[in-house]
């Protein structure tokens, strides 16, 4: 007679399910932020266009509505109209090129003569002794109060709307340097200089860096003053740029071309703008932004 041995059964024991509570927080937290960014960033953006959209949505209906004579003020898509007219048939990108020339060519010269000047007056006390009397004679004179002088001086022609330009552009690009070198931290300079850098290394490893975000200020003022000015020359005696395109389309009571005209010039200042912020942080990488 034979016998089975009897084996006991062995029953596995399921292991506990892991607790996935901790993740699903994290992931609903991180989704959270994400919403969180993508939300005031798109503020961010509405918050101008909002602006924008309601001051040309009164433009457009005011006019409309007779709140303001249509024949001097006409609606913003007669201009947009009268805008793309002017770019069809090439008088908009002559007047463009004809004031961007001058804008532009007055702006290096002023950019090259103001800041190693500024760096110059403000590292340096007996150039800044020796020079500052007549800067603060200058700098409180007009631009376009010395339009005659340089108009009888230089001519009506290309010359003297560039000199202005120079002349508007240089005064804040000079000051905003002298302000940024000297207020470099001094603890930054004493830093450099105990490790041994020389006067070249420290203007360039040191100085410079830390005043471009003032320098810049000043450049970019100086870009809106190149405009402005060169507009109001262009009026008084020109044949091609955006201001003699307003003037003249003033005088023909051509009024949609005149405000096409003014619309080129806020769109040509933001572009400009727009550059000189992207040079400004790509030299200014090193700050810390919060």
């Amino acid at each position: 007679m034979s016998s089975a041995l009897a084996t006991p059964e062995v029953v596995a024991t399921p292991k506990p399910l892991a607790d996935k509570t901790p993740d699903i927080a994290q992931r609903s937290q991180a989704g959270g932020k994400a919403a969180r960014y993508i939300g005031s960033t798109a503020w961010r953006i509405a918050k101008p266009s909002i602006a924008i959209a309601s001051f040309l949505g009164i433009w457009e209906a005011a006019p409309r509505l007779g709140l303001v004579d249509k024949v001097f003020l006409p609606p913003f898509t007669e201009v947009v109209s009268a805008f793309f007219t002017l770019a069809e048939n090439g008088q908009l990108q002559e007047h463009v090129s004809a004031s961007l020339t001058r804008a532009l060519t007055g702006f290096f010269v002023a950019i090259a003569i103001a800041v190693p000047l500024g760096i110059a007056i403000a590292w340096y006390r007996p150039v800044s002794d020796f020079l500052n009397p007549i800067l603060e004679l200058f700098r409180n004179t007009a631009a376009l109060a010395l339009l005659p002088v340089f108009v009888l001086i230089l001519g009506i022609g290309e010359e003297s709307k560039i000199a202005l330009v120079i002349y508007a552009c240089t005064f804040p690009i000079l000051l905003n340097t002298i302000s940024g070198v000297r207020t470099v931290d001094p603890l930054l300079i004493k830093s450099a200089a105990s490790l041994g850098f020389s006067s070249i290394r420290l203007f360039q490893k040191v100085v410079l860096p830390a005043a471009v975000p003032t320098i810049f200020t000043g450049i970019r003022m100086a870009a809106a003053s190149s405009i402005l000015v060169l507009i109001a020359a262009e009026m008084v005696g020109a044949k091609a740029g955006l201001g003699y395109l307003i003037t003249a389309s003033q005088l023909n009571f051509q009024i949609p071309n005149m405000y096409a005209g003014i619309v080129a010039i806020s769109l040509l200042g933001l572009t400009i703008n727009a550059i000189l912020v992207l040079i400004e942080r790509r030299l200014s990488r090193w700050r810390v932004t919060t």
